[in-house]
């Protein structure tokens, strides 16, 4: 079952919206709000949130004359409530306020807030039957199955605001689920591509923050120079279209201009295209199902001049398969992939472990957990949050052993 809208689904098509966006002030906070600041006429705030940008947050509230304002760190509310003092704009703080601002009567609401956090935010958003752009990919890699099935039972529409997933969602309208053969979603490469896998291994942060298209936060980055961004995506396609790993296929394109095909039963493959431009899928999701005027730059093929393709390297990206693994274990596997995978990225950012320990901590914790026994489905966000909290701990205790092997 899926929550996926249809294109001819005209429900969400009005004159002007309300909008709330969760993560205002991260990477696609801050595209989405450049797109509603070229469409004042069409859209109004009803809410923003963010992790602990106090002035940040404020200046946007105060700018698009938001209703509501809420900061995640609980200890920045007076901050907060000295920054609004005047205008009328309500605060709160702590998770509780993320989750009261995601309740309140919006109708389209972008998920942007970061990690396993962002997942009872996004319900709750999804549970009164709102638009719900999701740009959290843990909302699905770590509860996809009942996620999705709390937007069908509430009559939420999802659209996904991720490049790739857009570009299939886009695709998927030309044919119906029966035609269906293979989704096809691509794949910079990153910064290494080319690079031999015992180099990798010893790649520096300041190497894994260069990607060479998109500008994106820290952390995405890493992801995306380890492909450990594209496995995450590889999980989130099952879930948001109902596929089978084996009808997902990832295609390495160094340009970033095809950002993702549908093949189709009579062999015909359907693709999207754009600049690497996160402001183009967010359009696409906040116009739905009609398409607004958007800001980026035309795309301009005799310009680029050639697009070409790889197929990907599982001995250079390891996180590639074991994403692909987690996904056909299942049972609450994909909820430890990625918990274990945050362990690790913050721990190499912090110079803890090199980068190709990424992939051996993440490996090691899917191990342990399997052995150990732990794997069962997940029914509520409560299941999935303890499975993430757990597989944390569980990934932080073997950290050390994963940093003394690679030294």
């Amino acid at each position: 079952m899926s929550a996926v809208p249809l294109r001819n689904n005209k429900a969400v098509a009005a004159a002007a919206r309300t909008v709330t966006v969760l993560g205002a002030t991260g990477s696609i906070g801050d595209s989405t709000m450049d797109l509603l600041r070229g469409a004042r006429d069409r859209y109004e705030v009803e809410a923003l949130t963010a992790n602990s940008n106090v002035e940040a947050l404020a200046r946007l509230a105060i700018e698009f004359g938001a209703r509501f304002a809420a900061i995640a760190d609980p200890a920045r509310l007076g901050e907060l409530k000295d920054a609004l003092a005047g205008t009328g704009i309500e605060c709160g703080a702590g998770e509780s306020a993320i989750i009261e601002a995601a309740a309140r009567p919006a109708d389209w609401v972008m998920a942007a807030v970061s990690g396993a956090a962002g997942l009872k935010p996004a319900l709750a958003a999804v549970d009164r039957g709102a638009a719900v752009a999701l740009a959290n990919k843990e909302c699905l890699v770590c509860a996809g199955d009942f996620f999705m099935q709390r937007a069908a039972k509430a009559g939420a529409c999802i659209l996904p605001a991720d490049s790739e997933h857009n570009a299939l969602f886009q695709a998927l309208s030309s044919g119906n689920r029966e035609e269906l053969v293979r989704v096809i979603i691509t794949a910079s490469g990153g910064p290494f591509r080319t690079w031999a896998p015992a180099d990798i291994e010893q790649a520096t942060l300041e190497q894994a923050l260069k990607h060479p298209n998109w500008s994106m936060g820290q952390k995405i980055t890493i992801d995306s120079a380890s492909m450990m961004n594209k496995g995450l995506e590889v999980i989130e396609a099952s879930y948001l279209f109902a596929l089978s790993a084996d009808e997902i296929d990832v295609l390495v394109h160094p340009q970033s201009i095809i950002h993702g095909m549908v093949e189709f039963s009579d062999r015909s493959v359907v693709a999207q295209l754009g600049a690497p431009d996160m402001r183009i899928p967010i359009a696409h999701c906040l116009g739905w199902p009609d398409r607004i005027v958007g800001p980026s730059a035309r795309l301009d093929l005799a310009k680029i001049g050639q697009l070409t393709f790889e197929a990907p390297d599982f001995e250079r990206f390891p996180g590639l398969r074991l994403a692909y693994e987690a996904l056909r274990t299942g049972r609450g596997a994909t909820t430890v992939f990625n918990a274990a995978n945050e362990v690790a990225v913050a721990a190499f950012i912090a110079g803890k472990i090199k980068f190709g320990s990424i992939a051996h901590l993440v490996e090691a914790t899917m191990n342990d957990w399997i052995r150990a026994g732990n794997l069962a489905p997940l029914s509520s966000a409560d299941d999935a949050i303890s499975v993430d909290y757990n597989a944390r701990n569980r990934a932080a205790s073997l950290l050390p052993q994963i940093a003394l092997k690679a030294s």
